[in-house]
C-alpha cells in the first residue's frame, strides 16, 4: 500500500509538471502579435463609454443606465484565429452579458454565421457562467449551445478567451485550455459558418433572461459596470465578403499558417484537460439534449464519461458539487489503477 501511495505521488507531481510544460508550450504557440486598437477596431454602440488606453493597447466597455457599449474589427476575415485578454465586472452583476463573437449579421441578416463567448452576470456571491455557440447559414433554431462555470474568478484577472476558425474546425480555448471542438461534417451542410466574419465585444442589459430566466435584474446601483479588454489579435486574411474580393496569396498564406500553428492541432495532453474542464464544469450541452435533439446533429461525438453525467434534456444528473466530488473519486480511482498496472509491467 505504502508502494502504490509513493507511486500515486509521484504520478500526480508528474501531471503537474507535465501540465506547466504543455502550458509554456501552449503560450508559445499563442504568442502572435496584437493589434492595437484604433488600427483593428472602431466603435460598434455607446461611444461614450468606450474608453481607450493612452498606449492603445487596451479599452474598457462600459454599461450605465442609458447605455452599453461594444465595438468590432474594422474588417472582416475569411477564417483566423481571434483572442483577448478580458476581465470582467465584479460584485453584482445579475442580468449583465458580456459578449466576445464572430459574426457577419450586420451583412447576412437571415444567412448570418457566428461563434460566441457569452458571460452571465450573477448575484452577489454566485460565480461568472458563460456559455459558447455556433450558428451556421443563419441556423438560430438550431444553435449549438454549451453552458459553463469557471475555474476561477474572471473578475480578478485577465484571462485568454481565443476563437480559432478554419475550414475544417472551430476550437474555443480559456487562456492554452481547449474547452471545445467541432469539427465539420458534411452532413452539417451551411450550418458550419463559412462566410467571412468580424469580430465584436459587447456589454448590455440582458436582464429579461441572463440570470435565472430573468428573475434577477441589473441593478444600477453598481453601475458603471466595466469589462476590460487588452492584447486583442486579428490573426486573418481580410476580405470584402459583398464584392467576394479575397487575396488568394493572402488566403493561401493564412490558411496554411493556420493549418500548421500548434493551436490548430489539440496535443493529447490538451485534449485530457479538455475532458477534465467538460466533466467538471461544463452545465449543459445540446449534444445530450435529446428532448431538444431527438436524433443529435452530426458533428456530436459522445464521451461515455461525460453522457454519462447528463440527463436527457442535457443537464448534469447530479448537482454541481456531488458532480465534482464524484469526478475527483473517479479520477483518484483512475489513476491509482494505472500505476497498479504500471507495477505489473
Amino acid at each position: 500500500m505504502d508502494k502504490l501511495k509513493h507511486s500515486l505521488c509521484m504520478y500526480l507531481l508528474l501531471q503537474c509538471l507535465l501540465c506547466a510544460a504543455a502550458s509554456y508550450a501552449a503560450a508559445a504557440a499563442f504568442n502572435i502579435s496584437n493589434i492595437p486598437f484604433s488600427k483593428g477596431f472602431s466603435p460598434l454602440f455607446g461611444e461614450g463609454n468606450i474608453i481607450h488606453s493612452q498606449d492603445d493597447q487596451s479599452v474598457q466597455l462600459h454599461l450605465n443606465q442609458f447605455t452599453g457599449s461594444g465595438f468590432k474589427s474594422s474588417d472582416l476575415y475569411n477564417h483566423g484565429f481571434f483572442s483577448a485578454k478580458i476581465k470582467l465586472p465584479s460584485d453584482y452583476t445579475a442580468g449583465i452579458v458580456v459578449a466576445f463573437y464572430t459574426t457577419n449579421g450586420d451583412i447576412f441578416r437571415k444567412t448570418h454565421d457566428e461563434l460566441d463567448f457569452e458571460f452571465l452576470g450573477n448575484i452577489r456571491g454566485k460565480a461568472w457562467r458563460f456559455q459558447t455557440n455556433m450558428y451556421g447559414n443563419g441556423s438560430t433554431n438550431r444553435g449549438r449551445e454549451e453552458r459553463y462555470s469557471l475555474w476561477f474568478d474572471p473578475s480578478k484577472d485577465f484571462h485568454s478567451y481565443s476563437i480559432l476558425w478554419t475550414t475544417n474546425n472551430i476550437i474555443f480555448y480559456i487562456d492554452d485550455v481547449p474547452i471545445r471542438e467541432i469539427t465539420r461534417k458534411e452532413a452539417m451542410g451551411g450550418d458550419f459558418p463559412s462566410k467571412p466574419m468580424g469580430l465584436y465585444a459587447t456589454i448590455w442589459d440582458a436582464s429579461d433572461w441572463a440570470t435565472s430566466g430573468g428573475k434577477y435584474k441589473t441593478n444600477y446601483k453598481y453601475a458603471p459596470f466595466v469589462a476590460e479588454f487588452t492584447d486583442l489579435v486579428l490573426h486573418g486574411c481580410a476580405t470584402d465578403p459583398l464584392e467576394e474580393v479575397v487575396g488568394p496569396l493572402c488566403s493561401e498564406e493564412i490558411d496554411e499558417q493556420l493549418a500548421n500553428a500548434d493551436f490548430t492541432k489539440i496535443t493529447p495532453k490538451q485534449k485530457l484537460a479538455m475532458k477534465k474542464f467538460r466533466l467538471k464544469y461544463m452545465y449543459y450541452s445540446y449534444c445530450h439534449d435529446t428532448v431538444r435533439y431527438p436524433v443529435p446533429p452530426p458533428e456530436c461525438v459522445f464521451d461515455s464519461a461525460e453522457r454519462w453525467l447528463f440527463k436527457e434534456n442535457g443537464r448534469p444528473k447530479f448537482d454541481d458539487k456531488t458532480r465534482r466530488r464524484r469526478f475527483k473519486k473517479r479520477a483518484q480511482v483512475m489513476s491509482a489503477k494505472n500505476y497498479e498496472n504500471q507495477e505489473d509491467v
